[in-house]
């Protein structure tokens, strides 16, 4: 009895972990260490990122150990700050930003918004009349070649996720959501900076009232230029496989592989590429086929589609000739788009007393008689009255692409005026160029590759190396937006196909699975059988029970709840913002939260209960949404006979 009583003592005297604590039990606490680490974006943020840009200490999953990484070269407190202050009209209208550019601690770059912000775009900014959505501008957050910050004025379909921040969208938005926007604005910047420079990474955000702070680093290497090996890949894409075979035959370790008789076997690998259509349109104002740059008088541009260039002296005795002067004009046009003049006339001329006109020095009119030499007048020069021409001359084959001299000639008695005009009719509108980019050529000449899928402007025209029969239309888009938009049609815009291409590797040995294969087919829940080979050639059976350890017991699902928050619908489009076309544009956000202990709901603020806290399935839901933004997106046709 005094045994046993001594062996319960020393089993209660050991450590709860070594007596009680099943695999099970061990798993979970795993399990539950990883989550506290990493559970969400905040937990990896602060446990992993922040300190490892800064080089400050990580601790493993189970705390056990610590190690300080030093992945940046060089660090900033604060990289990048953010200030918005909203005006009475709604309007943003004091944005400034300050940047610490060589990250040493103090900010070297200052920049201020100079227009009032009504719109807040995901890579970039909207500047309308304060308090409308009249008179927008747009504009996309952008870096110098110095790799200052600056933004580009663009058109709104360069610009993404745009949505109203003004009063003509709704009151106090900017300072009632003043986190959102702050993230939104800093976020656009933020994304260019890293774009021209993928050396800089940002380590956390912080927000203090209407100011966004981001800690960053320089990241990747302290090379002084942006793009150094591990990032130029990102700038020449079209490096890396010259860059590979390089790398590959000075690499031992490679040639021994590639020797092996694993590396001459063959496989079949996939290869993805592109045909795509890429057009661009440009706008063709009228100066830009023909402009007066020096000499005349005026340019008449009132009538679409022509310009009328003025030059001479037109008032009433406007020049005083004496007995007889010659005076001379000299008007010059520039032709930079010949192939759109449509038709330039000489329409008229005329002086009081002489006047001859000449084009690159030829004469082609003269008047009231002719008048060929350079010297005086061939009669006398005083003519008592004006005369009046209108030849209506064709000069359009003499005004090729350059700089042409137009020159009026005047000879005067006494008082005198003299005028000439020329009227050109202009093709303007849009100038459409376009580029076949095709990055499947070299695949498609690969005799070992063959195309093995292919989708053309949505129709799948080969679905695993077979045709479909399919073909798609030809297609006609509307292309450009406001002045310059024109319908263009073409057979196809982009084709996506992929090739499977055989590598040859050899006389690889198969792997036996004939072991496997037994061992599944005679072996029961309960009874595990086996077959060996032994040393002579045969095989040994074997048998012996078999059980699977008890995997306990897990909940049906995760129990999640649904709520919803109103949200007024500010999203900016090229029609104007989305909500004042609608009847009421007012919407719900609806969120998923998973549920904390006692089946509470974590709702947010301003978020009302939808469903409760259990096994919520709303996946035809999700289905039905995905398939209407998909749906949305593709091509409408109308055809009267079946497809």
């Amino acid at each position: 009895m005094k045994k046993r009583a001594l062996l319960l003592m020393a089993a209660l005297s050991l450590p709860v972990a070594l007596h009680a604590q099943t695999a099970e039990d061990r798993a979970r606490a795993a399990a539950e260490a990883a989550r506290a680490k990493s559970a969400d974006s905040d937990a990896i943020l602060g446990n992993y990122v922040t300190p490892g840009l800064a080089g400050e200490a990580i601790s493993t999953v189970d705390s056990s150990k610590t190690f300080s990484p030093n992945l940046a070269c060089e660090k900033s407190a604060t990289l990048l700050e953010l200030l918005a202050q909203p005006n009475a009209s709604g309007d943003i209208g004091t944005l400034s930003i300050s940047r610490d550019r060589d990250l040493d601690g103090s900010f070297d770059e200052a920049m201020t918004v100079p227009v009032p912000v009504s719109g807040i775009c995901a890579n970039g900014l909207i500047s309308c009349a304060p308090g409308s959505w009249n008179a927008c501008r747009f504009f996309r957050w952008d870096t110098a070649a110095s790799g200052s910050l600056k933004f580009s004025e663009v058109e709104l379909t360069d610009l993404a996720g745009c949505y109203c921040v003004n009063n003509s969208c709704g009151s106090n938005l900017v300072w009632g959501n003043m986190a959102s926007v702050l993230k939104d604005l800093g976020g656009g910047v933020v994304g260019a900076l890293t774009t021209s420079d993928p050396r800089v990474g940002i380590a956390q955000a912080a927000i203090e009232g209407p100011v966004i702070r981001y800690i960053g680093a320089q990241t990747t290497s302290c090379a002084a230029q942006p793009h150094i090996g591990a990032t130029a890949y990102k700038v020449n894409p079209n490096a890396i496989p010259g860059d590979a075979f390089n790398a590959a035959e000075a690499s031992t370790v490679f040639q021994a592989l590639s020797a092996s008789s694993t590396g001459t076997g063959r496989s079949q690998i996939n290869r993805s590429c592109t045909v795509s259509r890429q057009i661009t349109l440009e706008e063709i104002t009228p100066e830009k086929i023909i402009d007066r740059v020096s000499g005349g008088y005026a340019t008449d541009d009132s009538m679409p589609g022509r310009r009328i260039f003025l030059m001479g002296s037109a008032a009433d005795n406007s020049l005083s000739g004496g007995s007889c002067t010659i005076f001379d004009f000299h008007m010059t046009l520039r032709v930079k788009e010949p192939d759109r003049l449509q038709q330039v006339l000489l329409t008229r001329f005329g002086a009081d007393d002489w006047a001859q006109i000449r084009i690159d020095g030829e004469l082609v009119g003269s008047g009231p008689q002719g008048w060929t030499g350079m010297g005086l007048p061939p009669g006398k020069c005083e003519k008592k009255g004006a005369f009046y021409a209108y030849p209506n001359l064709d000069i359009t084959g003499r005004l090729t692409q350059g700089d042409h001299d137009i020159w009026l000639r005047v000879a005067v008695a006494d008082g005198g005026e003299a005028y000439a005009s020329i009227e050109a009719q202009l093709d303007a509108g849009c100038k459409a160029s376009e580029q076949l980019v095709d990055t499947c050529s070299g695949y498609a000449s690969n005799a070992t590759c063959r195309l093995d899928d292919e989708d053309v402007d949505g129709v799948t025209t080969f679905r695993k190396g077979v045709k479909t029969g399919l073909s798609p239309l030809p297609q006609t888009r509307q292309m450009g937006t406001g002045a310059c938009a024109m319908q263009i049609s073409r057979d196809f815009f982009a084709r996506q196909r992929n090739y499977a291409c055989t590598v040859d590797q050899g006389a690889v040995p198969q792997p036996d699975l004939s072991r496997g294969a037994y061992i599944i087919d005679h072996s029961t829940e309960t009874l595990l059988a086996d077959r060996v080979r032994t040393a002579d050639g045969g095989h040994s059976l074997t048998t012996r029970n078999f059980a699977l350890p008890d995997r306990g017991s897990v909940n049906t699902c995760e129990p999640i709840c649904k709520t919803r928050k109103a949200q007024a619908n500010s999203a900016a489009a090229p029609d104007g913002v989305t909500g004042s076309k609608q009847t009421n544009p007012t919407g719900w956000d609806f969120f998923y939260h998973a549920c904390q202990d006692s089946n509470v709901c974590p709702a947010g603020e301003g978020e009302e209960l939808v469903q409760g806290c259990g096994c919520i399935d709303d996946f035809p839901e999700a289905v039905v949404m995905m398939q209407t933004v998909r749906l949305g997106g593709a091509d409408m046709i109308c055809t009267g006979a079946v497809r």
